[in-house]
């Protein structure tokens, strides 16, 4: 059974695979953690998600239900396949646009955590032609030269609502993915893959940032971006330091939540 809600951005899918071994209890805090610092530090609101490959079985993603990320607990978190298929939804409903997560892990098996938003500067970068998203601080070296434009109508046709709502289309996504870490989707937002869930959390704050620096940077004159050694100094070197923003971030989140 699969039935879409109004909005036409969940679904009601029954449970097709048999549960394995559970994923560890601290796996699902910081997927918890995570979902409410995206929306903290507006990367998501009502919109977006994060997910995480389950721990024991790297054929398996974890994903919260159909709902805004912000107020996400640990009750919420599915297990699926990588086809997109839940384990154990038991008639909740889930995002319709699963197919991006587990195309991307069945793609990049050294991909631990996605994040898929709708940030507010990406999205002009995504349709700006001749424009693209470049690194311009050392923050975001992960950008690189330019963040490659996933063009749905190439692989869907004219006429999609710009969603990843099948395995095909996410296919298509993912391929996106061979050489780059974070993918502009026209007209839709982004999607970002880290090796762990502080990582991708970091590099969707910080590629949300760098655009909205790009726009402002722009409108005074040309930019100087990173070059590509230094945008690859800049990951190895500041990367490794992710659990600052994260400890950061997770403390104020949880703050915020026990008010």
């Amino acid at each position: 059974m699969c039935t879409n809600d109004a909005e036409g951005i969940a679904q009601q899918v029954a449970d097709a695979a048999a549960a394995g071994q559970a994923p560890s209890p601290s796996l699902i805090e910081d997927l918890v953690i995570a979902n409410h610092i995206l929306a903290d530090e507006g990367v998501v609101d009502a919109f977006g998600h994060i997910s995480a490959r389950h721990d024991h079985r790297p054929d398996r993603f974890l994903l919260a239900r159909n709902m805004a990320p912000g107020q996400v607990t640990p009750a919420d978190i599915i297990e699926f396949t990588l086809d997109g298929d839940p384990v154990d939804a038991v008639g909740r409903r889930v995002y319709l646009e699963r197919f991006i997560h587990g195309e991307i892990y069945r793609r990049r098996p050294d991909v631990i955590a996605v994040v898929h938003s709708h940030s507010h500067s990406i999205v002009p970068l995504s349709v700006a032609r001749g424009t693209r998203l470049q690194a311009l601080f050392h923050m975001a070296g992960f950008i690189g030269q330019g963040a490659p434009v996933f063009e749905i109508r190439d692989a869907g046709g004219d006429g999609t609502d710009l969603l990843i709502s099948n395995n095909a289309l996410g296919r298509a996504l993912a391929e996106h993915f061979d050489a780059a870490d974070i993918v502009l989707m026209r007209g839709h937002g982004s999607t970002v893959v880290g090796g762990s869930i502080p990582q991708a959390v970091y590099r969707a704050v910080y590629a949300e940032l760098n655009a909205r620096y790009q726009l402002e940077a722009s409108r005074l004159g040309e930019v100087t971006f990173l070059s590509e050694a230094e945008a690859r100094a800049c990951v190895q070197n500041i990367e490794a330091q992710v659990h600052r923003p994260w400890n950061l971030w997770k403390q104020r989140a949880r703050d915020r939540r026990a008010r």
